[in-house]
């Protein structure tokens, strides 16, 4: 069944056992906006225990806050390994004391929906939806709220960030997302308490960013974390790029911070991660590497700052506890950027060799962002991606035509030796003089077999 039917599935359960019970959250937002929910949440008056007795297949997660996940089964006619659907149940409750930033100390069941609602971050958030007869509960003003592009937080903002200053940075996702404004008094807070970000957790914070990011409204985000004073916070890099000038005739766009903003804007919703990333670092490097421009005819120079670049990406990317293959791809986009330049001029090995770096649709794609948002001058992409079109994989990557049980035959010792000979013949494949196994242990023979270096 999909998402929505087993969210309706669980809800009627917890009626039929006598228990109130409601869709709620975000996927009510979604509903009333005409979106379809990415999960399902339902509140309701029923303890975790009763829940985990009305549903055994279910996981109890966050059981101490009164959460418990109920999975769907499978049926029988499901293809293996399909994923099974899953919906969070939350008992209704008063959450008292947040001494860490983001968990409440004490935690007290409640027997109404108003009392459940006004822990919840937003008035967007905490509205409740009877599936049957498509009632919709608002205690906290929240319809309105969506009605008029209002992010407007529960009660007390200062109270609502304290109790998890995560929820500054989902207020700046969920504005640029759905092109709403943030309430006054909510925008007040943050800008307060935007020093707080820190007490976050890395991977927290990751996350919210990366989901600003690889929603959509990019550009719109990192602007507004600009102006409530949270990028200077969570991403000092990225705020001091504003202000740094580039070469008009390479960028009229103009400075750094612009420039990025603009490949941020083109971003679509649901993009890579990794490319969001690369997008938001690829130019990290220019503003510690910025040199203004010397005598009459001299320019803005920036020397070095893809190396600079790279190095203060896989910084960035340990800060926030990115995993390694992540960081490696990140990096490598900042570290790669610039080399479109010298397609049309590389060797034919070295072309081949250069689109054949991991996830290179990722390369290509951050590198037409990056014309598009300066000189618009787009010919380096077309002449790779008329390559990618017109070249046969298997001459890209081709078959290993020697191997290394081949230069034992010879009488090659195991070692750096064998890199380099390897090395070469691949050369020799991707440029198109050595095509079958025969030229290639020829090859070998007349190139190294009298080496000394043997």
């Amino acid at each position: 069944m999909s998402q929505r039917q087993f969210a309706e599935h669980v809800f009627r359960i917890l009626r039929q056992a006598g228990h109130q019970a409601y869709f709620v959250g975000g996927c009510v937002r979604d509903i009333l906006l005409g979106r379809e929910p990415a999960d399902y949440d339902i509140s309701t008056d029923a303890t975790p225990a009763r829940v985990q007795e009305l549903f055994p297949h279910s996981l109890a997660v966050g059981a101490q806050f009164g959460v418990i996940v109920v999975l769907d089964e499978p049926a029988a006619e499901d293809p293996p390994g399909k994923a099974r659907g899953q919906v969070e149940v939350a008992t209704f409750r008063s959450d008292v004391g947040y001494s860490d930033g983001r968990h409440p100390d004490q935690v007290v069941y409640s027997k109404t929906p108003q009392e459940d609602v006004l822990r919840r971050d937003f008035t967007i958030n905490a509205l409740l939806l009877d599936p049957e007869t498509q009632e919709v509960l608002d205690f906290v003003g929240g319809r309105d709220d969506l009605r008029t592009g209002i992010i407007r937080a529960i009660g007390k903002p200062e109270e609502r960030f304290r109790e998890d200053k995560l929820r500054m940075i989902r207020a700046v996702r969920f504005a640029a997302r759905f092109r709403y404004a943030i309430h006054a008094a909510t925008f007040s807070a943050i800008a307060k308490l935007a020093p707080e970000i820190h007490q976050v957790s890395a991977e927290r914070l990751r996350d919210e960013l990366t989901k600003l990011l690889t929603e959509g409204a990019a550009r719109r985000g990192f602007e507004l974390l600009d102006e409530t004073r949270l990028l200077p916070e969570v991403l000092p890099e990225i705020a001091r790029m504003k202000g740094v000038e580039q070469p008009p005739q390479f960028h009229p766009e103009g400075d750094v911070w612009i420039h990025t903003l603009m490949m941020l804007e083109g971003l679509t919703d649901g993009c890579s991660p990794t490319l969001a990333w690369g997008v938001l670092l690829h130019d990290v490097g220019k503003p510690p590497t910025f040199t203004p421009p010397v005598g009459p005819n001299g320019r803005i120079r920036f020397d070095q700052h893809v190396e600079v670049g790279m190095k203060m990406a896989e910084e960035i990317c340990r800060r926030l506890r990115f995993s390694n293959e992540d960081t490696a791809q990140i990096a490598a986009l900042v570290e790669n950027h610039l080399r479109f330049k010298d397609a049309p001029q590389m060797k034919t090995s070295t072309l081949k060799r250069f689109v054949r770096l991991d996830r290179f649709d990722e390369h290509l794609e951050l590198h037409r962002l990056d014309c598009s948002s300066s000189h618009r001058n787009l010919e380096n992409y077309e002449f790779v991606r008329r390559f990618l079109a017109e070249t046969p994989p298997e001459e890209v990557r081709p078959p290993r035509l020697v191997t290394g049980d081949d230069l034992k035959a010879f009488g090659f010792a195991p070692g750096p030796k064998f890199k380099e000979i390897l090395d070469a013949v691949e050369e020799a494949q991707l440029n198109g003089s050595v095509l079958t196994r025969e030229e290639g242990i020829r090859f070998v023979r007349e190139s190294f077999l009298e080496s000394p270096l043997r």
